[in-house]
């Protein structure tokens, strides 16, 4: 992974999945669709999200590096 996580804060979806279609184009950190993503997350798979404001999701940095850790060890 080239992409360099924050030590703390928040990430929204596209900066976690990728957007190849911004400008300039955005890494996915988990190449997975936006579909396969809220499926994992409802089934407990990936992390849970925290709303910032009734229009803005996010995922604390924290529990993605926790994700993306606990994935590579099983590897």
């Amino acid at each position: 992974m080239n992409y360099q996580l924050p030590e703390t804060g928040f990430l929204r979806l596209s900066q976690i999945i990728g957007n190849p279609k911004a400008d300039p184009p955005i890494p996915a950190i988990i190449p997975v669709k936006k579909t396969t993503w809220w499926n994992g997350v409802k089934s407990g798979i990936y992390p849970k999200p925290v709303k910032l404001s009734p229009r803005v999701t996010a995922w604390r940095v924290e529990d993605i590096r926790k994700f993306i850790n606990a994935t590579n060890s099983e590897g």
